[in-house]
């Protein structure tokens, strides 16, 4: 039976961070899509999603296979380091170290390089296939490496986490279908600052059941792991800004 609270961190987990990925493939897709036409665009993301589906349906049954409490820590400690290098960027940009990503940016940047190429010139668009394709499965495959992740602490949290980047793939590609343009509302910074924290919060906990920790609380202690993981956050952007206002002052 699978635990609901486990159920529904991890679908929220999976939907955040797929968010995240897709909104950033979208934004190169209708640049790729504006300039050289949409059928080979669509064809190049649809062969990515086919791509990305087959492996999922792989390598989910086959995690299955290793002991769990080795699974556990080994997923656990990817986790912890794949959330905590969102949580530094995130913290690196709310303290103005590092720029904020700008997807209207991003997608003047794009459609530039796609002009530079030329017009497609009719028959199979090779340019529009390959750029939609590889971005799809770039940001694609850390979507599949965040479902299989999050979902290979317990038995059947693979259908949750599923659905959570289903939920975000309709979600985005529904917005794009209305919007025509990039998604630069989207607060891109704050989310890639909540799945890092619940990221860093999921993999130290499945980190402590495969090592046999006895969490206070059982499932609950995710929760006080998400909460902690997000206080440090908190803390680190202001000790941030004041380091890098001291760097300044002391190169000027």
């Amino acid at each position: 039976m699978i635990n609901p609270t486990h159920a529904g961190a991890t679908g929220l987990a999976a939907f955040l961070a797929s968010t995240v990925e897709f909104v950033e493939a979208l934004t190169v897709v209708l640049a790729v899509g504006g300039v050289r036409g949409w059928r080979d665009t669509l064809f190049g993301t649809a062969a990515a999603a086919a791509v990305l589906a087959v492996l999922t349906a792989i390598l989910g049954p086959a995690l299955s296979l290793m002991p769990l409490r080795t699974l556990q820590v080994v997923v656990g400690a990817l986790l912890i380091l794949f959330g905590l290098r969102w949580l530094r960027k995130a913290i690196l940009r709310s303290a103005g170290v590092l720029a904020l990503h700008d997807e209207e940016q991003a997608f003047q940047k794009e459609r530039e390089a796609m002009l530079k190429l030329g017009s497609a010139r009719g028959g199979f668009d090779a340019i529009a296939f390959g750029a939609a394709f590889q971005i799809c499965m770039l940001e694609g495959t850390e979507v599949v490496f965040i479902v299989i992740a999050v979902s290979a602490g317990g038995v059947g949290l693979i259908v949750p986490a599923g659905l959570g980047a289903l939920a975000a793939f309709v979600m985005v590609v529904a917005l794009g279908l209305v919007l025509h343009r990039p998604m630069s509302r989207v607060p891109e910074n704050t989310l890639k600052f909540i799945v890092g924290v619940i990221l860093s919060g999921f993999g130290a906990f499945w980190v402590g059941e495969g090592i046999g920790v006895a969490w206070p609380g059982n499932d609950l202690s995710i929760l006080g792991l998400v909460v902690g993981f997000a206080a440090l956050g908190l803390v680190g952007v202001p000790l941030c800004r004041a380091r890098a206002r001291q760097a300044v002052g002391a190169s000027v």
